[in-house]
């Protein structure tokens, strides 16, 4: 996927109060930063921001963490976030790889949404579902792991539900047509979801998967 490079984009978001610059510093104590002791949900690859900003809005008894490797991206994210007042909402520019590093066993819920497929064989263990990341996820999750996947990526839907289900991963909620599903599963749309269902009429994948000890 390709993104417009913005000038200066690093310095930009710097200036952001919800740009955690440091987020290392943060590991095992997220919560001194919330200033409270709620549940921290973390979306991976946050992108321009739509999502996490408006489930911080609907839900203000949950913190909320985006994660975004790419500065340019979160420039829109800070945009939209100016003048607003979102205390459960942290963002943070960083390689997803490196989640070990910013958490300790503090995640309650992580989001998935539209994440890059990487189609190719040789990238396999870029996929965010990868067995590798899913070993990563299990360093910062609380107690119970737990997992929300969106996608368009056909081949990367079935992708995940192999790896989390090889993973003993179980599925609370399965939907292979997430617009049209008759449970009417609980939606807030991305930035790339709105633009899709605008020009593209195939389905929208959904799961939700858990891990219990």
């Amino acid at each position: 996927m390709r993104y417009n490079v913005i000038k200066d984009a690093k310095n930009i978001i710097s200036k952001s109060p919800y740009i955690v610059s440091n987020p290392a510093s943060y590991k095992n104590k997220w919560n001194l930063l919330f200033e409270n002791n709620k549940p921290i949900h973390l979306e991976l690859g946050t992108g321009r921001g739509e999502f996490i900003i408006n489930m911080a809005k609907a839900y203000p008894n949950i913190n909320f963490i985006g994660l975004e490797l790419y500065d340019s991206q979160l420039v829109k994210a800070v945009e939209r976030l100016r003048g607003q007042n979102l205390p459960n909402l942290k963002l943070i520019n960083a390689d997803a790889r490196n989640l070990g590093d910013f958490f300790g066993k503090e995640i309650d819920t992580i989001y998935l949404t539209f994440s890059e497929p990487w189609p190719k064989k040789q990238d396999e263990k870029k996929r965010f579902t990868h067995e590798s990341y899913l070993k990563l996820y299990d360093k910062i999750f609380k107690k119970h792991k737990h997992i929300i996947l969106k996608t368009d990526n056909k081949v990367l839907f079935q992708y995940s539900l192999e790896s989390l289900s090889n993973y003993w991963y179980t599925f609370k909620t399965v939907s292979l047509d997430l617009y049209h599903d008759e449970r009417k599963i609980p939606n807030i749309m991305t930035d790339f979801e709105r633009n899709y269902d605008k020009t593209e009429k195939r389905p929208i994948y959904y799961l939700d998967a858990v891990f219990e000890d």
